[in-house]
């Protein structure tokens, strides 16, 4: 865990309760903000997928799941990404939501190999359509007109959490992927058995 990151999540309440439950807490130095690594970035470049925490001025949290092709979640530099949103339902939780706290708490995980990294941040909200350039750059051209929305994330800090109790899963396309090469095989051993058999 980062210097930074410890310092914004152990607070108070929550060094109370590792004394409670551990008889000891953590310390929680000050930092300055983290720029994301090349191990990060590579993570995030490979991800179709992420999850998105908010919270709401009513003091409620709000998650919400963004997905698209790898890579869909830009990297800007080491210190900030951004991605398009796209037409949905209408009904703009998180983008109210960021209109009155600019905190931003992503969630990415990687099923197949366990990992997951957490990335904490201040977020802004652009209009899509004041901004045809930054469209350009963060959408995919088949995918543009349905853009409504950019989202910039200015990094803080983050996190890799260990890979305890995550469930392995796969997607379609890796299984085929990993498929691929039995499926062939067997269409092979079959071609063969068809010449044994036209021997007899």
């Amino acid at each position: 865990m980062t210097p930074k990151f410890r310092e914004i999540t152990f607070t108070d309440s929550v060094r109370h309760a590792q004394e409670k439950y551990y008889g000891r807490s953590q310390k929680a130095g000050g930092a300055s903000a983290d720029a994301l690594t090349e191990d990060e970035m590579n993570f995030i470049h490979s991800r179709d997928s992420f999850y998105m925490a908010t919270v709401s001025e009513t003091g409620w949290p709000y998650v919400q799941h963004r997905g698209g092709k790898p890579g869909f979640l830009r990297i800007i530099s080491p210190k900030q990404l951004a991605f398009a949103d796209y037409k949905g339902n209408r009904q703009m939780l998180s983008t109210g939501n960021l209109s009155v706290n600019d905190k931003v708490a992503l969630f990415l995980m990687d099923y197949p190999h366990k990992e997951r990294l957490k990335i904490l941040g201040h977020a802004r909200v652009e209009d899509a359509r004041g901004h045809a350039d930054l469209v350009a750059q963060l959408a995919e051209e088949d995918v543009r007109p349905t853009v409504e929305r950019l989202f910039f994330i200015d990094v803080v800090s983050y996190d890799w959490n260990c890979p305890q109790h995550i469930t392995p899963r796969y997607t379609v396309e890796e299984i085929e992927r990993w498929a691929t090469p039995m499926k062939q095989r067997i269409a092979e051993l079959e071609e063969e058995v068809q010449r044994l058999k036209a021997k007899d």
